[in-house]
């Protein structure tokens, strides 16, 4: 987890309540467990965080975080053509959910769980979302593809297919079968 600016014991509590969340569900997980699981009191979780939703968005943001640099990292890598990074992207989702994922996406285990748009939570996924989003439809327009708004949004919509059909275990090589969708509408 991202830890930087945090006290040992914030990281501490942050990477247990990152764990628990994942494995067990945000609701799942009360702050007793987080407490005992970090070594800490209480007392010290709330001085550090103020509250669980602070807490559940502070592990949203750290993942996010986490996310978005393996993606970039990952695409960057692999090629400098602008074609081939557009579908890079499903290689580093597949290899990212075989490490990270085995309960599917965080955000959208927590999203089913935070529904208050309010909630600060809520606000983190909703933007990590909408990062994708762009960042998806950013590298369909360097690529020079007609209409990369559109093809974005299409190509989001099998990221996120793909990592709920990996999460349930429906389709084993999910990100491999995105992909292959993928470069039909890249071909198109």
């Amino acid at each position: 987890m991202a830890t930087s600016g945090l006290t040992p014991a914030g990281a501490r509590i942050l990477d247990a309540a990152s764990a628990l969340f994942y494995d067990q569900g945000i609701h799942a997980v009360g702050v007793d467990a987080i407490a005992r699981a970090a070594g800490v009191t209480k007392k010290t979780l709330y001085d550090r965080f103020g509250s669980k939703a602070e807490l559940i968005a502070a592990y949203l943001r750290a993942r996010d975080e986490r996310w978005r640099d393996w993606l970039t990292r990952s695409v960057e890598s692999r090629t400098d053509d602008p074609r081939e990074r557009l579908l890079a992207t499903f290689d580093a989702l597949g290899s990212w959910m075989r490490a990270e994922n085995p309960r599917g996406c965080a955000f959208v285990n927590a999203f089913a769980e935070l529904p208050d748009p309010d909630d600060p939570g809520h606000r983190v996924v909703a933007g990590q979302k909408a990062w994708l989003l762009g960042y998806l439809t950013d590298l369909a327009a360097e690529a020079g593809l007609p209409g990369p708004k559109a093809l974005g949004r299409r190509l989001l919509l099998l990221h996120e297919g793909a990592t709920i059909a990996y999460g349930t275990g429906v389709v084993p090589r999910a990100a491999a079968e995105a992909r292959a969708v993928a470069e039909l509408l890249v071909a198109a």
